[in-house]
């Protein structure tokens, strides 16, 4: 009775015997695992920040946008306003401008009173919606930068996981080989500590899937704005007279 007893107590009961218990290889796994969850929540949280300070800066601006009629009111608007996507965009374009009527004058030659005194060809204009274009692809890499990593860890987990998993099973028909013991009491322990592996490789899984698609979708919804916003600033350029 008392070795019943003694064996009984050595069975895993609880998750956390069950990780305490388990084999090398399986601990490795979730050593592997636990870093993958730690770097998932930190880009998770450094993105949450990042986009929203980003989306909060381009509603302040874009609000601020659809109430100003000419360029020099946007300009002005661009550096009272905390920077974000939208005042990069409309700074590459005040750029261009500003190279235009720059490499228009003849030396010597003062400054034109106002921009509308430079109008755009059709190829300038083609070159301004390729820069509008081209600034807001930038952005858009910008603000993606890392989420990738949350997709590498969604799909990646699972499969160590269940390397862990196997790992844990071979180990345990090996235990049950070598001490000659095939009762369902002798099974289940070793066969529960390599399921341990993934259950943590889907805890790590999930969250970062859910990151992944909710960020993406985010930053798509800034991109699209961004496309809408170069719209916008060339029907302006067409109302003040340069193109």
């Amino acid at each position: 009775m008392i070795a019943v007893l003694q064996a009984s107590q050595a069975v895993p009961t609880t998750p956390v015997e069950l990780i305490t218990h388990a084999t090398p290889m399986t601990k490795g796994v979730l050593v592997v695992l636990l870093v993958l969850t730690i770097v998932s929540w930190g880009v998770m949280l450094a993105k949450w920040r990042e986009l929203r300070g980003a989306e909060r800066a381009s509603r302040l601006f874009a609000d601020e946008f659809t109430r100003a009629t000419r360029l020099e009111q946007v300009r002005t608007l661009a550096k009272r306003t905390p920077p974000s996507p939208f005042t990069r965009v409309f700074g590459r374009a005040a750029d261009f401008l500003h190279d235009l009527r720059a490499a228009s004058r003849q030396p010597g030659e003062p400054a034109p009173a106002t921009a509308a005194r430079v109008p755009l060809t059709s190829s300038q204009v083609e070159a301004l919606r390729l820069l509008l274009d081209s600034e807001a692809a930038a952005e858009r890499d910008r603000l993606s930068r890392f989420i990738p990593a949350l997709a590498m860890i969604g799909s990646v987990s699972p499969l160590i996981g269940l390397l862990g998993t196997v790992l844990g099973v071979i180990d345990a028909f090996i235990g049950i080989a070598t001490k000659g013991s095939g009762n369902i009491g002798a099974v289940a322990p070793g066969v529960a500590e390599a399921l341990v592996a993934t259950a943590a490789a889907l805890a790590v899984a999930i969250p970062a899937v859910f990151g992944y698609n909710i960020f993406a979708a985010r930053v798509n919804r800034i991109d699209g704005e961004l496309e809408a916003f170069g719209t916008e600033i060339i029907a302006m350029m067409v109302r003040e007279g340069h193109i």
